[in-house]
């Protein structure tokens, strides 16, 4: 069997699309987010009201192929294609055209980071569950195959494997559970159910064990989203081919990238995107710090604007309030220092919980990072650590960080300070084990 929808073709590299005249630099925006309920017919309905607001341009959620029935269009299945619920690419077309007779641009969001952890259907991902780590499609997906005896755990079982076995069934070479559908290792459909399971590439099992077992990178703590290796020059083209053509035709002008921060190396990728692309206005959704700035070797034209709208919030909160506010509260709900007495010991706790918890499975992958680079390091001063001190040192310098995340343009010692590696050394009861930071 194969998925439920047609394998993806991928498109021919292609010349970076020129800017068509009639596409000036976005001097503002409208949000528009699509979904079945409102595809791209209504939305070019809109747009007589939208242009007469005296934006320049719309912003358009995601317009690839999504999971069916998507109410946000950020799970990507196919990228070699528009949504058809949204009207296909006759409908995206229809839409510029009308936005075009009203003197408006599209920007449209695309989605670099991840892909719906779908596999009836996302083909590549299908590909990989049946073939395994030999599969054409493995360099698409960020997958630790040195984990869980090199098998895809799939966080997708209501219960305990062997409390739900009842609702597993073989169905030709498809297994199926509820609604999940996932590939059969060639021959293996006619072995018991038992010898089934751990004759595949991946491994369904008990949802709760995302937290701590999860062995691919996802979108934060969202399992059902998988992250996707752009930084391999196939994959990059493969995944965005569709759009850039879509750019080239002047179908749409600019472009937002959701998370690049996900991404392994942001600076290579958006300099790859800024040469695809033919310099297309394009910007990022990225959270800075209070004080912190993009990193001037992206070509970018800035971010969505996340930091903006904090200072426009700052316009309706009265600052000689503030302190009156916090006194009260304070007052009243009598929090402890790490629960909001003090905001400095509130995040640090806070740090320490979403590593412990929600991210543990992350963590834990950074430490057979970590370990695998020590045990094999030329410099034999860095072997001999026990993965446990690895990971220590590792979450006491991550609660520790100022910024969301560091980059490889930026300078270590800017975002791991050397008074926050001395802290985290303290931790160690014995001082030869505190050497792991």
């Amino acid at each position: 069997m194969t998925p439920e929808r047609p394998d993806p073709v991928p498109s021919p590299a292609s010349p970076a699309p020129a800017a068509p005249p009639w596409a000036p630099v976005p001097s503002a925006t409208y949000r528009l987010q699509l979904q079945p309920d409102f595809p791209f017919g209504a939305a070019a309905a809109a747009v007589p009201y939208l242009a007469s607001l005296g934006v320049s341009h719309l912003h358009l959620s995601p317009v690839l192929e999504a999971v069916p029935g998507s109410p946000h269009g950020y799970d990507v299945v196919d990228h070699a294609r528009v949504r058809a619920e949204l009207g296909g690419e006759e409908g995206l077309r229809a839409l510029s055209r009308t936005a075009r007779e009203h003197g408006l641009g599209l920007v449209v969001d695309i989605v670099p980071n991840h892909m719906a952890m779908s596999p009836r259907h996302n083909h590549p991902l299908w590909e990989v569950l049946r073939e395994g780590p030999g599969s054409p499609y493995a360099r698409w997906f960020d997958i630790d195959w040195q984990a869980q005896d090199g098998r895809v755990l799939l966080p997708v079982l209501g219960g305990p494997v062997g409390e739900v076995l009842g609702d597993l069934r073989v169905d030709g070479d498809v297994l199926r559970y509820h609604e999940h559908a996932f590939p059969l290792r060639d021959g293996t459909a006619d072995l018991p159910l038992p010898r089934l399971l751990d004759a595949q590439w991946y491994r369904p099992v008990w949802w709760r064990l995302a937290r701590t077992e999860l062995n691919y990178r996802r979108f934060f703590s969202i399992s059902e989203l998988i992250g996707v290796r752009v930084e391999d020059p196939e994959v990059f083209e493969a995944t965005h081919g569709t759009v850039l053509r879509l750019l080239r035709e002047g179908v749409v002008d600019g472009l937002r990238v959701d998370h690049p921060d996900g991404l392994a190396d942001p600076d290579a990728y958006l300099e790859r995107l800024h040469e695809a692309s033919g310099g297309r206005w394009t910007v990022v959704e990225k959270i800075l710090a209070d004080g912190e700035r993009l990193p001037a070797a992206w070509q970018v034209a800035g971010t969505t604007g996340y930091d903006a709208l904090r200072h426009v919030d700052g316009l309706f909160a009265d600052p000689a309030g503030y302190g009156q506010l916090l006194d009260e509260y304070r007052r009243f709900s009598g929090p402890g220092p790490d629960r909001g007495g003090d905001w400095a010991a509130t995040v640090r706790r806070a740090a320490y919980e979403v590593l412990g918890h929600e991210l543990a499975a992350e963590l834990d992958r950074l430490t057979r990072v970590a370990h695998r680079l020590c045990a094999t390091a030329p410099d034999l001063a860095l072997r001999d650590r026990a993965p446990w001190a690895l990971r220590t040192a590792l979450r006491e310098l991550l609660v520790r960080m100022e910024v969301y995340r560091p980059y490889a343009s930026v300078d270590a010692a800017t975002v791991v300070t050397e008074e926050a590696a001395a802290e985290a050394r303290l931790v160690f009861a014995v001082p030869e084990e505190a050497g792991a930071v």
